[in-house]
């Protein structure tokens, strides 16, 4: 059983009983947007975060998605990724490569990792150049309302702090305005150094979706979704808020087990 319903301001909420209904609705909604991009552009150009969420995106590798999804069309982009080597166990291109892509039958090149050999303000320049390079020829749409690129789909995790990407609570990285793709060195959670994507590029993005599970994420996830007074600290979480795109919430009933009651359907 599944629980949706739609929250003013903070995008579509879809609740699951099990992981493995979460895993199924993910698929379900991950295909169905990459079939429309596809019919519509072309391509389908999606970034990835790390953590529990590639694990969640598991059921893309089953049939009958590994069969019907036109993996020719991806592009495969980082929401943000830690400065290690690409076979590093903190390495989320490693992570997505072992539990998803090598899977799947993407084009190599379709997919683009950072350059893990220099620091992580080339990095994020690096990144960016490329990002802007795919924008240029279309590969990524453009936002209409600024000169952001507009991801087909960006899917984000969150941490029990609220972070989302590797946007931290009260870190000045949050007040990038003039870069896509930026970069911090002193990361309140191992290890370090990392690139990230700006909030102006992810509430760019035609769609986001963030995936949660786990009761210890329950009080970030109140903090992020419900009304809750001007007095509260921020959560990066609750400024994800796409312009013109559309917001969707993956959640377990743990991970929602302090949302304050919404009306569902379900």
């Amino acid at each position: 059983m599944a629980l949706s319903g739609v929250h003013k301001d903070r995008g579509e909420l879809r609740i699951h009983e099990s992981l493995d209904e979460l895993g199924t609705d993910l698929a379900d909604y991950i295909a169905e947007l990459s079939e429309a991009s596809v019919k519509e552009r072309g391509v389908f150009a999606i970034a990835l975060s790390g953590g529990s969420l590639i694990g969640l995106m598991g059921k893309l590798c089953e049939a009958p998605y590994s069969k019907t999804v036109d993996w020719a069309k991806w592009y495969i982009f980082w929401a943000d990724e830690r400065v290690v080597a690409k076979n590093h166990a903190d390495s989320n291109y490693k992570l997505a490569k072992d539990g998803f892509l090598s899977k799947v039958p993407i084009v190599p090149s379709h997919v683009h990792s950072i350059n893990d050999s220099v620091s992580a303000e080339e990095a994020a320049n690096e990144y960016e150049f490329v990002i802007r390079q795919l924008v240029k020829t279309r590969t990524i749409s453009v936002s209409d309302i600024s000169d952001c690129p507009k991801f087909d789909l960006i899917l984000l995790g969150m941490g029990p702090d609220g972070h989302v990407a590797s946007l931290f609570p009260s870190h000045s990285v949050l007040d990038a305005n003039n870069e896509w793709v930026t970069f911090i060195t002193d990361s309140p959670k191992p290890p370090p150094e990392r690139i990230t994507f700006t909030l102006p590029v992810i509430n760019s993005a035609s769609n986001v979706a963030v995936v949660v599970a786990g009761e210890g994420k329950a009080e970030a996830v109140h903090m992020a979704i419900d009304d809750i007074g001007p007095d509260c600290p921020l959560v990066p979480a609750r400024m994800v808020q796409p312009t013109k795109g559309k917001l969707a919430w993956f959640l377990d009933m743990p991970a929602a087990s302090k949302l304050n009651s919404y009306v569902f359907s379900e």
